[in-house]
């Protein structure tokens, strides 16, 4: 009986501390279900982390067309060069940066900017009617857009265009300015066709075989092509318009617009500018001004 009795207390005592031992299992999981969405919570609210100041920075992404020289292209070599992306070297060189050259589609400028992919558009970037989509750079360049024609084409004024196919580098200022009620469109309308290509090495093949009759384009890439492929070209007299080329960084940004705007007067200043203006023939189309 007794042994019974001590057998009946031991099952008791089990059977409890099983109860027990649930009941503190169930309590202890929506604790630690809260504890974990507490911790969730708190790590959503901490705060994203921050863009790489210029004070951080170890390197300078510029994004730039690949076949617009004498700005950007690649040389003989195989390499990346022309005046912009030498000036992009001199400002590195001033702030021991590694610069980055990202050959980027013309079309897609601004998708490459937004995301980060690269740091600036720097390639004989028209800031004429942008004025509010980037932040600027101080304009370095003073360009026209001109018209190219063939030397004996005999198309000697605007009013010659008309009726003719005429080429155009794809998502370019001077596309724009051809497609603005405020600019060129009223002459564009008189043209055959507009025709759209991805770069200007293929629209002067195209002039060249007959295929267009004229290209409109920045005048500095006009005297550089028409210099590079020797006689058959011309520059028309009446110009489409003026415009000024500046480094174009994300809207905002303009911590590493001021750091470099002071690179850029350093490069004035010690005769760098000059020097690669001189060097690219372009003398006679810079513009920076000494602050």
């Amino acid at each position: 009986m007794k042994k019974k009795l001590i057998s009946m207390m031991l099952t008791a005592v089990m059977a409890f501390s099983l109860l027990a031992g649930c009941g503190a299992k169930e309590e202890a999981e929506p604790e630690a279900q809260e504890n974990t969405a507490q911790a969730d919570k708190e790590q959503a609210e901490e705060p994203a982390e921050q863009e790489e100041s210029s004070e951080e920075k170890t390197t300078f992404t510029v994004g730039f067309d690949a076949e617009y020289p004498p700005y950007g292209y690649m040389d003989e070599n195989g390499e990346y060069t022309g005046f912009d992306l030498e000036l992009a070297q001199a400002v590195c060189d001033l702030e021991g940066w590694e610069l980055v050259k990202t050959p980027i589609s013309w079309d897609s400028k601004d998708m490459e900017l937004e995301s980060g992919t690269i740091d600036c558009i720097w390639n004989g970037f028209t800031m004429n009617g942008r004025e509010d989509d980037y932040t600027w750079s101080d304009p370095y360049v003073d360009n026209s857009q001109v018209m190219v024609v063939a030397e004996n084409s005999g198309i000697e004024t605007f009013d010659d265009l008309a009726g003719k196919v005429v080429g155009v580098q794809a998502a370019s200022a001077a596309l724009q300015l051809l497609q603005d009620e405020e600019g060129q469109k009223a002459l564009a309308d008189t043209f055959g066709a507009l025709q759209e290509f991805a770069d200007y090495n293929s629209a002067f093949v195209e002039l060249q075989a007959g295929s267009v009759q004229a290209v409109a384009m920045d005048i500095g890439v006009a005297q550089y092509q028409i210099k590079t492929r020797g006689e058959g070209f011309k520059i028309m007299d009446e110009k489409l318009n003026s415009e000024k080329y500046a480094i174009g960084f994300k809207l905002g940004n303009e911590e590493l617009r001021d750091k470099v705007n002071a690179d850029l007067q350093t490069l004035l200043a010690d005769g760098t500018f000059d020097e690669l203006a001189e060097k690219y023939e372009l003398s006679d189309m810079v513009c920076l001004e000494a602050k």
